[in-house]
C-alpha cells in the first residue's frame, strides 16, 4: 500500500512538467526505436527526458524487451518524468524474483514453505529443475495497473503514440510483430528472457524475448511511415571472460554474436543514435537504476542539437502535460476463467477472494492474484481487464478474464537440514504429491533422520470458499536430561536423591479436521484427535521386567482421544524475524477418552492461546510483542498433558512453551501466562541483532487462585544474532535469568521441523 501511495504522489508531482507538441507537418514523421537490454534499458527514460526537452514529438514507437516496456508506457501517455518517478519508487529486482508476500500463502502453504531449503520437481521419480526463475507475476501485476487507462485499446496504433513490439516464436524461431491485443500481455511477452521468465502464450504461440531475433526493430518502424528515426541503443557488446560470471550473462553473450553485427547496418539507418555509456552495468543491475537513467540523459544531451533540429522540422507549441492518474479502485462485474483442468473454479475463486459487483482496490485484486500464484500450482497467471456491454443492464461491465497455465509438475522432492539443542542434528526428506485423489488435494510426507527419528504426514483438500478437509499424522521422539523434581511433581516416583534424569519422550498424534477461512486472514478448524504419549527413562530401572520395556521405567503410556477447535490469524511478514503484522493462535481441546495407563483419567479440557504484533519503530529496527496463556478445565489428575516451559525455538509441539533464561523442560504446570518483548535490528540485509525479555507465571490453577495477576515468578533475558541463510535461519541466543546462577546459550541452524 505504501508503495502505491509513493507512486501516485510522485506521478502527481511530475505532472507539472511542460511538454512540447507539434504544429502539424504531415510530411515529417518521427519514429523512436528502443532496444532491449534488461536493467540497462532504464537509460531509455533519461534519454526520453532530453527528447522531450528538445521539443520532439514522437509519431511511432517500436521496442523490444525492456525497450518494449518503456516504449509502451510512454506511448500510452506517460511522460519521461513520470516514468522516472515510477521506476525509482519500485524495486524491480524484487519484482523479478517473484518474492510474494508471506500473507499471500494459505496457512498450509506457509507451513510447507517454511520447512525446506530445497524443492525440486520429481516427476516419474526423476529429479528435474524448474524451467525458469520467475513467472514474472509481480511485473505483470504492475503493468496491468499502470496501463489500466488504455485497457480497452486493442489496436496499438490507436494509442496516444502508435506502438509495436517484437517477440520470438520459440518453436519456429520466427520474429513476431505484436501490435494488437492486451498491451501488458504483449510487452510482457516481448521481455520474457529465456531461463529468467516463463514463456508467454499469445494466439497459441509460445513467445520469448524479442531480442533473440530483433533487438532493435528499426526496419519495422520505417515501414510504419517514420522518415526520421531516433534510436536509443542499450545493447551489450561482446564481453570478455571476466564478465561472464552467470548463466544469464553467457546467454546474452551468445545472443550478442548476432546483434553486434546487425547493429552495424541498423546504425546507418538511424538519424540520431543515442548510445549511453553503460558498459559497467549488467542486465540485472536494477538497484542502480538512478545511475543508469542519468547515463541515458547524459548521452542524449550530446545529441541535443540534432534533436532540436528535428523538433524545428515539426513545428512545436508548448502545452501543459496531462497527468495520468492511476486507478486505485475498480468494480469487477464478471469473472471468466480459462486453462484450469486440475483445479476447480471454486478453488481458484477461493484463492482470489474477489467480491463481484463491489468496489475494490487494485491492491486487493493483486493480493488475490498473488494468493493464487503462491500455491505454486500455476506456471503463469495472466489476466485482462476489459470493458464490455453488460448482459443484464444497459451499463457497461468490467470483466476480469483469468488465463492460467497449470503447473504440470505434480510431485516434488524437498529437503532441508536442521540443528537445535533439543532435537540435535536432523535432515528432512519430503515427498509431496498434488492431485492424488481429487482436483484440489495435496499430500505430503516428511521423514526426518538424525539423532531422533520423526515423521509428519499431511493430506489437505482445499475447497476455497467452502469447508476444506485435512488429515495429519506426526511422530516425535527425543531424549533430554531434566530436573528429577519435575518428574516427582508430575508422576508417582520414589525419592531417590538424584538430581537429573534422562527422559525419552514419544508423541504420536493423528488428526482429522475441517477448516474454513474468514476475511482472508482467519482460519477456523474443527476436528478430532488421537494422541499416544509415552515417557520412559533408563536412569531409573525396575527389577520387575513385566512392568518395564527395554529395562526402562515407564511414567506414561496412554492413548488420548479428543475433539478440538482452533482459530488462527497470521499476518507476520516473516515467521522467524517479523517486523510487521499481527498473530493469534487459539486452541481448545476436549479430552473424552483415554486408555489411562496411570488410572487417573477424567474428562477435561485444555485451552491455550498466543497473541502478538510486530511493527517498525525506526529504520531497520522493529519491536515484536507477544502474550500467551493456557489452562486446564476439569479436575483430572492427568499431568502428562500439562504445559512445559523453557528453551528457545519454534515448532516444539503442543504444550511446549519456549522461555529464555531456562533450559528446555524446566517449568511445568497445568496453567501459565507469559509475555515476550523482542527488539530486532537488521543492521545489514538478512543480519539481525536480537534483544529479548520474557516474563511468566506457571503453576497449577493460577487463573483460579489469581496468581496470574501477580508479579511474574520467572523472568529471562536474551541477546543474540540471527542470519537468514539459504538453509533457513541461523540463530544463536545467550540467555540468563535473575533466578538462575548461570546463563545458557541456545543455538539452531535451518528451518525448524
Amino acid at each position: 500500500m505504501k508503495k502505491t501511495i509513493v507512486i501516485v504522489t510522485l506521478l502527481l508531482i511530475s505532472c507539472t512538467a511542460l511538454a512540447q507538441i507539434k504544429a502539424p507537418k504531415d510530411s515529417v514523421k518521427v519514429g523512436l526505436v528502443l532496444s532491449g537490454g534488461g536493467a540497462k534499458g532504464l537509460a531509455h527514460i533519461g534519454a526520453l527526458k532530453v527528447i522531450e526537452e528538445a521539443g520532439v514529438k514522437i509519431d511511432y514507437i517500436g521496442g523490444t524487451s525492456m525497450g518494449a516496456i518503456i516504449g509502451a508506457l510512454y506511448a500510452s501517455g506517460y511522460s519521461a518524468n513520470e516514468l522516472d518517478s515510477i521506476f525509482k519508487s519500485v524495486d524491480v529486482s524484487l519484482l523479478i524474483q517473484d518474492n510474494l508476500p508471506r500473507g499471500a500463502k494459505t496457512f498450509y502453504d506457509k507451513e510447507d514453505a517454511e520447512r525446506y531449503a530445497l524443492s525440486l520437481p520429481f516427476n516419474n521419480f526423476k529429479v528435474s529443475f524448474p524451467s525458469a526463475i520467475s513467472s514474472g507475476q509481480n511485473i505483470y501485476n504492475l503493468l496491468v495497473k499502470l496501463l489500466y487507462h488504455v485497457k480497452d485499446t486493442k489496436d496499438f496504433n490507436q494509442l496516444p503514440i502508435p506502438f509495436f513490439c517484437i517477440a520470438t516464436d520459440v518453436e519456429t524461431g520466427q520474429e513476431i510483430l505484436l501490435n494488437k491485443g492486451y498491451l501488458p500481455e504483449a510487452i510482457m511477452a516481448s521481455g520474457t528472457f529465456p531461463s529468467l521468465f516463463e514463456p508467454a502464450e499469445i494466439d497459441n504461440k509460445i513467445l520469448i524475448d524479442g531480442g533473440v531475433v530483433n533487438n532493435y526493430p528499426i526496419k519495422k518502424l520505417k515501414k510504419l511511415g517514420a522518415n526520421i528515426v531516433i534510436g536509443i541503443d542499450v545493447q551489450d557488446g561482446l564481453a570478455d571472460r571476466e564478465k561472464l560470471s552467470s548463466g544469464t550473462e553467457v546467454l546474452l553473450q551468445i545472443n550478442n554474436y548476432r546483434t553486434v553485427n546487425d547493429m552495424k547496418s541498423k546504425a546507418k539507418l538511424t538519424d540520431v543514435l543515442i548510445k549511453p555509456s553503460i558498459e559497467k552495468y549488467s542486465v540485472i543491475d536494477f538497484d542502480l537504476g538512478s545511475e543508469i537513467i542519468a547515463s541515458g540523459e547524459a548521452a542524449a544531451q550530446k545529441k541535443i542539437n540534432d534533436l532540436k533540429n528535428i523538433a524545428k522540422q515539426r513545428g512545436i507549441v508548448t502545452e501543459q502535460k496531462q497527468c495520468i492518474k492511476p486507478h486505485d479502485s475498480i468494480t469487477i462485474n464478471r469473472l471468466i476463467i480459462s486453462g484450469n483442468e486440475d483445479y476447480t473454479r471454486a478453488y481458484i475463486k477461493g484463492k482470489l477472494r474477489l467480491d463481484l459487483d463491489k468496489q475494490i482496490s487494485f491492491n486487493k485484486l493483486q493480493q488475490g492474484i498473488n494468493n493464487l500464484a503462491a500455491t505454486n500450482n500455476f506456471k503463469t497467471i495472466r489476466y485482462t481487464l476489459d470493458t464490455r456491454p453488460s448482459l443484464d443492464s444497459e451499463e457497461d461491465e468490467l470483466v476480469l478474464k483469468l488465463k492460467i497455465k497449470e503447473n504440470k509438475n505434480k510431485m516434488f522432492i524437498k529437503m532441508g537440514a536442521h540443528y537445535d539443542d533439543i532435537y540435535k542434528s536432523a535432515a528432512i526428506i519430503n515427498l509431496t504429491k498434488k492431485n492424488i485423489f481429487l482436483q484440489d488435494d495435496v499430500g505430503s510426507f516428511d521423514f526426518i533422520l538424525g539423532d531422533n527419528i520423526r515423521y509428519k504426514m499431511q493430506y489437505y483438500l482445499d475447497k476455497g470458499f467452502y469447508w476444506s478437509f485435512g488429515l495429519n499424522s506426526t511422530f516425535n521422539d527425543y531424549n533430554y536430561e531434566i530436573d528429577y523434581n519435575i518428574i516427582k511433581s508430575n508422576f508417582v516416583v520414589p525419592d531417590t536423591g538424584i538430581n537429573n534424569i534422562n527422559i525419552n519422550a514419544t508423541n504420536l498424534t493423528n488428526q482429522a479436521y475441517i477448516q474454513t477461512v474468514w476475511n482472508e486472514e482467519f482460519a477456523f478448524s474443527l476436528g478430532a484427535e488421537h494422541r499416544f504419549l509415552k515417557y520412559t527413562s533408563r536412569t531409573l530401572q525396575q527389577d520387575d521386567t513385566e512392568n518395564n520395556e527395554d529395562f526402562r521405567t515407564i511414567f506414561e503410556k496412554s492413548n488420548y482421544y479428543s475433539t478440538f477447535a482452533k482459530l488462527k490469524l497470521d499476518t507476520y511478514n516473516d515467521k522467524y524475524f517479523p517486523s510487521k503484522g499481527v498473530y493469534f493462535n487459539g486452541d481448545l481441546h476436549f479430552y473424552m477418552f483415554s486408555s489411562d495407563y496411570n488410572n487417573n483419567f477424567k474428562e477435561f479440557s485444555i485451552a491455550q492461546g498466543t497473541v502478538g504484533t510486530a511493527f517498525p519503530i525506526a529504520n531497520n529496527l522493529s519491536l515484536n510483542i507477544e502474550a500467551g496463556g493456557g489452562f486446564k478445565l476439569g479436575n483430572s489428575n492427568v499431568r502428562s498433558l500439562d504445559f512445559i516451559m523453557g528453551g528457545y525455538g519454534n515448532n516444539l509441539g503442543d504444550g511446549y512453551v519456549s522461555f529464555l533464561g531456562y533450559d528446555f523442560i524446566s517449568l511445568t504446570g497445568n496453567s501459565y501466562i507469559k509475555g515476550l518483548t523482542r527488539l530486532d535490528y537488521e543492521f545489514s540485509p538478512k543480519n539481525h541483532l536480537l534483544l529479548a525479555a520474557n516474563f511468566a507465571n506457571i503453576d497449577d490453577d493460577i487463573f483460579r487462585t489469581a496468581e496470574w495477576f501477580k508479579l511474574p515468578d520467572y523472568t529471562g533475558y536474551g541477546v543474540g544474532y540471527g542470519f537468514e541463510s539459504f538453509l533457513g535461519p541461523i540463530q544463536t541466543i545467550y540467555s540468563w535469568s535473575p533466578e538462575k546462577n548461570k546463563g545458557r546459550l541456545f543455538f539452531s541452524i535451518g528451518y525448524w521441523f
